[in-house]
């Protein structure tokens, strides 16, 4: 690989004035300019992007920390805010933490280190609020919201309202014995969800079941095979993300019971893949292209000096398909 010392001997320049014509820092003669432009384009030499941050004190990246990368919600947040800052001419910095604490400090510092513009996070740690409460970038925290942790900004989709609508559905669409399978009671998106569960049930007066689960897909089956010890009567799932429900959907035919007509399923997110396998799930959609767009703006505009919303709530629909059946099909 051709170095900047390199580019200088072919140039017949020292390497700080070939810096200089690189970064544009200080006039440089322009028989010397076009001399090391040649030598550049002889030597096909690219500079060092980790040196030119440091040296300019602007490195045009946008860090973005994710749990786990496996999970659709993020790699579609992820391609989204890719998308943006492209476009803005930065660059994204994907760090996967596997909900490992350690993993995301590491990956904390190491983007202070390199003079990123600012982070994008989504974290489960408690630990890791303690660190962003002190973090010198900028930080905007998506999908679930941070105990004592304020950020540069917050978005989230409104997950009360996403509760609300599932439960509603399966409701309006005869359920009478409907178990949610709840999200970390310790993350926001969890404790929203399941609480609008909660009180559409006692607005119907439905019994209210839930079994507890993560949002991944092997924890989604077994879930799925909990509720058919504990609730073999149940006609209604309410799953705490798509991937659950795409799990269970597995389980619960592999053993003979029938969706929807034995029991209705809708899972939360709208991820491509619900649309994608068969059959198509019922969900409750949030934005989850729109959120990473302005997650990645907001870091923008806060490096070029723009005004920008602090708290930011996006609403939810419900995305009817086929594991649940309209209300139209119910016997009267």
């Amino acid at each position: 690989m051709t170095s900047i010392r390199e580019v200088a001997k072919i140039a017949g320049v020292s390497p700080a004035t070939v810096s200089r014509v690189m970064n544009g820092t200080a006039n440089v003669d322009e028989e010397k300019r076009r001399r090391v432009l040649e030598a550049i384009r002889q030597t096909g030499f690219m500079p060092n992007e980790l040196a030119r941050a440091l040296y300019q004190k602007s490195s045009k990246i946008i860090g973005v920390i994710v749990p786990d990368i496996e999970n659709p919600f993020f790699s579609e947040l992820a391609k989204a805010v890719e998308e943006q800052t492209y476009h803005a001419g930065y660059k994204m910095l994907l760090c996967n933490s596997d909900d490992d604490p350690k993993k995301e400090m590491m990956n904390i510092q190491m983007l202070v280190q390199m003079r990123a513009e600012g982070i994008i996070i989504t974290t489960n740690c408690d630990s890791t609020s303690r660190v962003l409460k002190d973090c010198q970038l900028p930080v905007v925290v998506v999908d679930r919201k941070l105990t004592g942790v304020s950020g540069t900004a917050f978005i989230e989709a409104n997950h009360y309202k996403g509760g609300c609508l599932a439960a509603e559905h399966l409701i309006k669409c005869g359920c009478k014995n409907i178990v949610c399978l709840r999200g970390p009671q310790a993350y926001s998106s969890g404790k929203q969800r399941y609480q609008g569960y909660l009180d559409t049930c006692r607005k119907y007066g439905i019994k209210e079941q839930c079994v507890d689960c993560t949002y991944d897909y092997e924890a989604g089956r077994r879930a799925a095979k909990e509720i058919l010890r504990k609730f073999p009567k149940a006609d209604g799932i309410i799953a705490c993300n798509d991937m659950v429900a795409i799990s269970v959907y597995k389980v619960l035919t592999g053993v003979g019971r029938r969706i929807p007509e034995e029991i209705q399923l809708i899972g939360f997110d709208d991820i491509r893949f619900s649309s994608l396998c068969t059959p198509e799930i019922t969900t409750v959609s949030q934005p989850i292209r729109e959120m990473g767009f302005m997650a990645a703006g907001i870091i923008i505009r806060h490096v070029e000096g723009g005004e920008f919303q602090q708290e930011n709530i996006f609403d939810v629909k419900l995305v009817e398909r086929d594991t649940t059946r309209k209300k139209s099909h119910q016997a009267l």
